[in-house]
């Protein structure tokens, strides 16, 4: 028997080795829309459904984003059992505007745009104060809203995120986009009846509160 023969031999008496096992999905890189046009991150067909509905002109909203963000990813959304949905509740026009704003570049650019916005609120709603004060202003909702990005600092803003004044333009004047948020404002103040923003539902129960602790405690026990 040859020495070539006696190895195939000794290869086929191997035991067969496991398939390696696929890695975990990183859900807390992952966006997609919703129905309703909300940005999901998470796990979409996660059993708990955490929806978020915001106003981006409400101081609350920047406070809970700031200190539940990082444990909602941690501690929820990472293990595929939690799912967040972010859902607009506009206010009034700068409150759509930044809304519109928040969605350039498509869901996978969104919770950084929605992180950013919500970080800087004071500054920017500064020079939106300032703004409401002055003289006449276009009255064409379109032009309006471009008005207001391009004195607000909203636009210069999302300029140092790579966004150039057209893309900025092209997200204010899309009609889809514009329909999906005024769909989901008429949503949570009028079938979901949110006392405020922020409000919060799971799995379709309005949560009673607008902090991180009452979401906290609303929440499921995860982490078996």
């Amino acid at each position: 028997m040859t020495a070539i023969r006696l190895l195939l031999l000794a290869l086929l008496a191997l035991p067969a080795s496991a398939p390696a096992a696929a890695p975990a999905p990183d859900w807390v890189a992952q966006v997609t829309l919703s129905p309703t046009g909300g940005h999901v991150l998470g796990n979409p067909a996660a059993p708990n459904k955490l929806v978020e509905y915001i106003s981006y002109t409400c101081p609350h909203c920047a406070h809970f984003v700031g200190e539940a963000s990082a444990p909602l990813k941690a501690n929820y959304v990472r293990t595929g059992k939690v799912s967040v949905e972010v859902r607009n509740a506009v206010r009034d026009k700068y409150d759509l505007t930044v809304a519109l704003l928040a969605r350039c570049g498509g869901p996978k650019r969104f919770f950084g745009n929605h992180e950013a916005l919500f970080a800087n609120q004071e500054g920017w709603m500064e020079k939106v104060v300032a703004y409401d004060k002055d003289g006449a202003k276009p009255t064409e909702q379109k032009a309006a809203l471009r008005d207001i990005g391009q004195k607000t600092g909203l636009y210069a803003f999302m300029a140092k995120r790579g966004y150039k004044p057209a893309q900025l333009d092209a997200c204010i004047n899309d009609p889809n986009a514009m329909k999906q948020v005024l769909a989901m404002t008429d949503e949570a103040w009028n079938k979901v009846q949110i006392s405020g923003t922020p409000g919060f539902t799971l799995n379709g129960t309005l949560i009673r509160g607008s902090d991180w602790t009452h979401v906290q405690a609303a929440l499921p026990d995860v982490s078996q």
